[in-house]
């Protein structure tokens, strides 16, 4: 059986998408994509699948995880997520939560971001690729565990160490 206009194999999604085979299904399976027409050899992709891989890689260069990535495409509109893949910026949420552009030797804030409606959350580089995120709205306990965790990363906290 051949493949209709639009249509390409796995094998060839995968390799416009610039990512393994393996990846796609793991993708499907997780339902970050839609189910593919067919099964067996000549299961058929459409360009629409195309493009949520690309948007999806797009969110992963923010350092989405994929539960997070998930999130935001269910809330995007197909046109969204269209430009997206072809490289528009996200949308706010998505821009508020990309990474700092360079690593420093103190704790930075580097975002503020509300989601659904809730709490605010606030979010501080304590290392390069290491993160603090604290919703506004969180206790006392919660605030000065905080508080000593940023103190440890900036190297002014008090820890001590069992370790010899």
């Amino acid at each position: 059986m051949s493949l209709e206009t639009g249509q390409m194999r796995l094998s060839d999604l995968a390799e416009r998408a610039g990512i393994p085979p393996r990846t796609v299904r793991y993708y499907v399976q997780r339902g970050l994509l839609p189910a593919p027409r067919f099964r067996g050899p000549d299961t058929a992709y459409e360009e629409a699948h195309l493009i949520l891989l690309r948007a999806i890689r797009r969110l992963q260069e923010r350092f989405f995880p994929l539960d997070a990535i998930q999130v935001e495409l269910t809330r995007m509109t197909p046109d969204a997520i269209r430009a997206l893949a072809e490289g528009a910026e996200p949308s706010p949420l998505t821009a508020r939560m990309s990474p700092p552009s360079a690593p420093s030797a103190a704790v930075t804030r580097s975002a503020t971001a509300q989601v659904d409606g809730g709490s605010p959350w606030e979010r501080w580089e304590l290392a390069p690729g290491l993160e603090l995120h604290l919703s506004q709205a969180a206790a006392a306990p919660s605030r000065s565990l905080a508080q000593k965790l940023r103190d440890i990363a900036k190297g002014t906290g008090k820890e001590t160490s069992n370790e010899q």
